[in-house]
């Protein structure tokens, strides 16, 4: 239950805090002084979304905060428990507006996110006001209030997981037949391509290897010259080097033996003409092996060329060439793999249809059912708001069926996200008249009854432990009004209800009363709100009755009506 609110700094409320009890608390005063507030108060705790044109004009920020205390084992107290929130604290949220940076949100003296907020408050309290009204006109959420009804979250959440892996199986399966094509289609470019590499046979690195044989074989001639000329001053001319260095071994090894000292630099000069026979035999082995071959410059010219073509299409290295062949050589492979895929799919697919239509069989019968007693339970209900005689009707219509067969049952009806059908809610208001959709028959009067006809009867399945009436007396008086607030004060002995009423034969029935009033202080208009005592309920209600001027006789009426409801 809510067991206070507190608001500083909110449109005209500089600073107001309210205490609730159980039951039902009524909350009357003039028009504009700022009832409404109130309730944007309480939706912007409940998840609303934050505006800073709701922070009062010359202030930087407003604050709105409350203290929930949520029954044990309620979805919000398993939402705090979830969140390592302790239950015995109540749940206190408080949301800060600022002019100029983010808002904030705070539970439980902690920041938090939207998200938290919206999980912890999702079944937390209930406002029927004019966005009810809006809800109740509208069919699209008219299935979503019948399953509230009848209990079906489990039924629903099985039906839902099923066609949803059924529509992510389909889907898949569309994905691999365009792929499928998309490869058949270019099978014979894959083939061409894997080919074209094969034949030629490319080795990573072979291009490198081959530009160096081609610039040996390029300049053959030159070589040969160069060489053959380092050969002969080195060994076969008559100023060899080889010679003058043999001479120059024999020199050191005569000084060495006369000075012993000289044995490393005698050693060095032995050593350097054994390296220069050993050069000269090896390039004396290079010329031998030369060979001017214009008919292998010519093929290797031809090679260098197709791997050039390669690198240009596949490339731009042979290494990327030959990554490229595989990649192809993998869609092959793929290709048989998708064929299995596919099988696999196809089996999968018709186990998740037979499933998904077992279910939605389940769920169509169980609102079937369901509607017949929830429009028995609304007529009741309506009836006890002088609304006796009126029909009222859940209509079931099937849904239309897409293109695929799979979508759809054996009578062709399209298999949606919550099932088979929608609903529609029909009324006829009075005897003799056809029943119509609710949007386009009910009066104000008769749709403010009707929200709280259906307040009443989900209120037995919700989890919301608080419900908040805002508008409830819209287009109603007199004895409607006085069977509106008798309902609702037999709702409060089950949740607490908060009503923001202007009729005395509402307010009536209220344990609580809450009068709002606001005042010009400083210059400034600012809400008052204040508990009224047993001696002062008469009064408002008289002013609810008759206007400012209260006479003994509107007195005596208010009186009269405290006590038929409290007897």
């Amino acid at each position: 239950m809510l067991s206070e609110l507190a608001i500083r700094n909110f449109a005209i409320i500089d600073d107001l805090t309210i205490g609730f009890g159980q039951g039902m608390t009524v909350m009357s005063g003039e028009t504009g002084a700022g009832k409404s507030i109130i309730i944007q108060a309480v939706n912007l705790l409940l998840g609303s979304r934050a505006d800073a044109r709701m922070i009062r004009q010359g202030h930087s920020s407003a604050e709105v905060e409350a203290l929930f205390m949520p029954r044990a084992g309620s979805p919000a107290a398993i939402a705090m428990e979830k969140n390592d929130i302790p239950l015995d604290q109540g749940l206190h949220i408080r949301r800060v507006l600022s002019a100029t940076g983010p808002h904030k949100i705070y539970i439980n003296s902690r920041m938090a996110t939207a998200q938290l907020l919206g999980e912890l408050t999702e079944q937390l309290a209930s406002i029927a006001g004019q966005h009810a009204h809006q809800r109740l006109l509208d069919e699209n959420l008219h299935l979503d209030m019948l399953d509230d009804y009848a209990g079906l979250e489990k039924e629903l959440t099985q039906y839902t997981e099923s066609h949803g892996k059924l529509l992510q199986t389909l889907r898949e399966m569309e994905n691999l037949k365009k792929k499928k094509a998309k490869e058949e289609a270019e099978a014979d470019f894959t083939a061409f391509q894997i080919r074209e590499i094969e034949e030629a046979g490319p080795k990573e690195n072979e291009d490198a290897e081959l530009e160096i044989l081609r610039k040996k074989l390029r300049h053959a001639h030159a070589l040969g010259q160069t060489i053959g000329l380092v050969v002969e001053q080195l060994y076969e001319g008559e100023d060899a080097i080889a010679g003058k260095l043999a001479m120059l071994r024999k020199e050191m090894d005569k000084a060495a033996s006369l000075d012993p000292s000289l044995d490393t630099a005698a050693s060095d000069t032995e050593a350097l003409a054994l390296r220069c026979e050993d050069l000269a035999g090896h390039l004396r082995q290079y010329l031998d092996h030369m060979e001017m071959n214009p008919a292998l410059l010519d093929q290797v010219e031809s090679r260098l060329h197709l791997l050039a073509k390669l690198k240009k299409k596949y490339g731009p290295e042979l290494k990327d060439v030959l990554a490229h062949k595989e990649t192809l050589e993998k869609r092959y492979m793929e290709a048989d793999s998708m064929e299995e895929r596919m099988e696999e799919l196809k089996k999968q697919r018709l186990i998740l249809y037979n499933e998904t239509l077992k279910l939605a069989r389940h769920l169509s019968e169980k609102r079937s059912a369901a509607a017949l007693t929830m429009a028995s339970a609304v007529e009741k209900e309506l009836a006890d708001l002088c609304m006796a005689g009126t029909r009222f009707r859940v209509a079931l219509l099937p849904l239309e069926a897409g293109s695929s067969p799979w979508m759809k049952d054996e009578k062709g009806q399209g298999l949606g996200e919550k099932g088979s059908e929608s609903a529609r809610f029909c009324i006829a208001p009075n005897v003799g008249e056809t029943e119509n959709p609710l949007s386009k028959i009910a009066s104000g009067g008769e749709l403010s009854r009707t929200v709280l006809a259906l307040k009443t009867i989900l209120a037995r399945n919700e989890a919301v432990s608080t419900i908040v009436f805002d508008e409830a007396d819209a287009g109603i008086g007199g004895s409607v009004a006085e069977a509106v607030g008798k309902k609702m004060q037999s709702l409060s002995s089950t949740h607490q209800v908060i009503c923001i009423t202007h009729l005395a034969q509402i307010a009536k029935f209220g344990h609580h009363h809450l009068h709002i009033a606001k005042a010009v202080e400083g210059g400034r208009t600012r809400t008052r709100i204040r508990l009224l005592s047993k001696d002062e309920r008469p009064g408002e209600l008289a002013r609810m009755l008759g206007g400012a001027a209260i006479s003994e006789t509107t007195l005596a009426h208010a009186r009269e009506l405290l006590s038929e409801a409290h007897t």
